[in-house]
């Protein structure tokens, strides 16, 4: 096995022991950390306290995202379990709640948070990642398929070579990324075209 092989092997074992590791209450402790409890309030939307408020619902979106299991089911039943650990009230695992507040979650929110926390790795990056002295940033894109919604098919188009109302619609991702740290630093989604 070459070094290139060793290192790459070697990396892939960390980060899935990492996202085996991570739970929605970790990255809630991130969320409210002394570091990025000011930005995480400042975003967060008006909401009622319900069982799963913004930050709340965030944390268990990311947990879920990084699951192996990226089911809804999945990320509340972990909620569930950690609230019984905790000594708190059981409650219902339907997932209803969680997919209701997930679709309520701010955009604008998401983004600045992405932006809050790249912003929070580079300024903690060691000079010796640096290249020459110099920050690196990477830009990479790709195109993501819809769901086939009226509000979807009329902002996003779908590719030219399918019949109106038979293709998903599809968007443009763009994101700027850190070279030394791997951290996402901005990005934008836009309408695909060509």
């Amino acid at each position: 096995m070459s070094i290139n092989s060793k290192v790459r092997h070697h990396q892939q074992r960390r980060l899935q022991e990492y996202t085996k590791n991570s739970d929605a209450y970790s990255f809630f402790n991130q969320l409210t950390s002394p570091e990025l409890l000011s930005t995480t309030e400042s975003l967060l939307p008006e909401h009622r306290e319900r069982l799963y408020p913004p930050t709340e619902t965030l944390s268990m979106f990311l947990a879920q995202a990084l699951n192996e299991d990226r089911s809804c089911q999945k990320a509340v039943n972990d909620a569930a379990v950690t609230r019984m650990i905790g000594g708190l009230p059981s409650v219902s695992t339907n997932t209803g709640g969680y997919c209701q507040a997930r679709q309520r979650l701010p955009l604008a929110m998401l983004s600045e948070m992405v932006r809050s926390t790249g912003e929070l790795m580079n300024s903690r990056l060691s000079k010796k990642w640096l290249w020459r002295g110099r920050r690196v940033r990477l830009i990479d894109g790709t195109t993501l398929t819809m769901p086939d919604t009226e509000a979807n098919q009329a902002r996003y188009p779908q590719q030219s070579n399918q019949k109106p109302g038979l293709g998903f619609p599809i968007c443009r991702l763009v994101g700027i990324i850190c070279l030394s740290s791997g951290a996402i630093l901005n990005a934008s989604m836009g309408r695909y075209q060509g």
